[in-house]
């Protein structure tokens, strides 16, 4: 009799502690669903919506058009005829700024254009003047006659870091204001169009041909970047954006003169072949500033105002931001002996 209630009690447990372990699962659930039904995960949801209606009456379609002759429209225009041909265009994205109409691009999206429409979010068309551009920074200041306009904020892309979340919002493929979410994959990446003058926030949130000239912005809305290259034709996760604070400084700049001036010492560089981080100097311009302040061709620089320098586009970099006529403080190391000397900052020509 004892063995009968033992085996029965052998088998009725398991199924009481697996009732239990449901049970358990269920409130779990229940916990859950209740949570998502709640006011935390509610307003991360609301988030989303809550920065695409702050945003996105921000955001404009740029598009920008040119004729193109074939060869039998030129020469009937050099008759003095009527020349006919196809139109290239081309279509991005752009962010008010200021409510008096000022919008920042990229230059590639507006480069050798001869008429730009801006569309609103309200579906309002304007034709835009080019106040100015800066190739190599790939921005562009546009102007509309339009007034109290949504602006967005700029944000300080110095203080974002791996991992952040950001949203992009464009007119990829032409379909306007589209938002997408990711988070900041890599902060202050050079190299990607080899061009020393450009670094990169790079992202996982998707963008697309048409993003081009959109903004990055943070959870406050703030634009932390202008959307401006992506790997390969279409979205594979990786994408690129122009940091705020050089977006920022570029369009002010353009603001006030009409274009962008740099910084110029007059030196050719080159990476150290050693475990040594910094730049090397290969030659040295007669007359130049770097020349004037006493730079040999074979120092080696490894640090520009206070700043280390792990390349030389990094070098590059930082001597582009310095205003001109400044006085700076170089560390250089020659053969064995470490030296400081100051370069005054002269201004890039022109034709360079």
């Amino acid at each position: 009799m004892l063995g009968l209630v033992a085996l029965v009690g052998m088998i009725s447990f398991p199924a009481f502690m697996g009732r239990i372990q449901y049970a358990r699962t269920r409130a779990e659930l229940a916990a859950i669903r209740d949570a998502a039904a709640g006011s935390e995960l509610t307003s991360v949801g609301k988030l989303f919506t809550t920065l695409a209606r702050v945003i996105g009456p921000a955001v404009v379609n740029v598009t920008s058009s040119r004729r193109v002759l074939a060869l039998a429209d030129e020469i009937e225009a050099l008759r003095g005829g009527s020349p006919h041909g196809a139109t290239d265009e081309s279509v991005g994205s752009g962010v008010i700024i200021d409510p008096d109409g000022t919008i920042v691009t990229n230059y590639h999206v507006v480069a050798r254009s001869e008429q730009i429409v801006i569309t609103l979010a309200d579906g309002r068309r304007f034709e835009a003047e080019l106040i100015g551009a800066d190739a190599a920074t790939d921005m562009a200041v546009l102007k509309i006659e339009a007034h109290d306009l949504p602006k967005a904020d700029w944000g300080d892309s110095d203080s974002v870091e791996v991992g952040e979340m950001v949203w992009a919002i464009g007119n990829p493929f032409g379909l306007d204001r589209t938002l997408t979410y990711g988070i900041v994959s890599a902060v202050g990446r050079r190299g990607v169009l080899e061009n020393p003058l450009q670094e990169f926030l790079q992202t996982d949130a998707a963008i697309n041909p048409g993003n081009s000239g959109g903004p990055l912005v943070d959870v406050h809305g703030h634009v932390m970047g202008i959307t401006t290259a992506i790997v390969g034709k279409d979205y594979s996760g990786i994408g690129f954006a122009i940091p705020s604070n050089t977006a920022r400084s570029v369009t002010d700049e353009i603001r006030r003169t009409g274009h962008v001036e740099r910084g110029y010492l007059g030196m050719a560089l080159a990476a150290v072949e050693s475990a040594i981080n910094g730049a090397v100097v290969v030659a040295v311009e007669p007359r130049s500033p770097a020349a004037l302040a006493g730079v040999e061709p074979g120092d080696v620089i490894v640090s520009y105002d206070g700043q280390p320098i792990a390349a030389p586009s990094a070098l590059v970099l930082l001597l582009t931001r310095s205003p001109i006529g400044t006085d700076v403080p170089i560390e250089i190391l020659r053969g064995d002996r470490r030296l400081t000397i100051t370069v005054h900052v002269g201004r890039r020509p022109r034709e360079q």
